[in-house]
């Protein structure tokens, strides 16, 4: 949406819209949705063209470019917050739901929050990519795309972060064996 001056206007014709093509290309593998991509391209644009009011805008296309990625990640970061307490809920609603296998439904709240407590304990690029691969099913080129790394870092901190994990689980076994010894 163009703004309503005409230098303006010509400003965002010039620097902003011959890059929206690209920049819709780009969002298409970041986000799920073409309404989020359409969403995100004007709050994009209502953004640069914000900040070119009261700054100088040296590369008006990678501000565009860093503006739709930081817009996407928050909509992502919304989107597993909202899934988390969606799961939380659902283990919860078992849990309290009368007719359901109330020890069963304890258990998988369980299993749920040690599964949850062991991705936390893994260092910062490990969890985000454990979670971006096996929570969220991203493809490994996704993930690489979504954190601007190589799909070589992705395997190698995926492979690292499942033997990791096999650790964790492995030391809260053994915790649990010796217990009933």
């Amino acid at each position: 949406m163009p703004p309503e001056n005409s230098e303006a206007s010509r400003w965002f014709a010039a620097q902003l819209q011959p890059h929206e093509a690209m920049l819709r290309a780009w969002l298409r593998g970041q986000v799920t949705s073409a309404d989020e991509v359409d969403d995100i391209v004007q709050e994009a644009y209502v953004r640069v063209l914000q900040a070119r009011e009261t700054q100088t805008l040296d590369s008006p296309k990678a501000f565009l470019f860093a503006t739709a990625r930081n817009l996407a990640l928050g909509r992502l970061r919304h989107r597993r917050v909202t899934e988390h307490f969606a799961l939380a809920e659902a283990a919860a609603s078992g849990v309290s739901d009368e007719d359901s296998d109330i020890p069963r439904a304890v258990a998988r709240a369980q299993e749920l929050e040690l599964l949850t407590q062991a991705i936390q304990s893994l260092p910062t690029r490990c969890r985000q990519i454990i979670t971006l691969r096996r929570i969220y099913g991203l493809s490994q080129k996704e993930v690489a795309a979504q954190l601007g790394i190589s799909e070589h870092t992705v395997e190698a901190q995926g492979t690292i972060g499942l033997r990791k994990l096999a650790d964790y689980f492995e030391r809260i076994e053994r915790r649990g064996s010796h217990r009933h010894e």
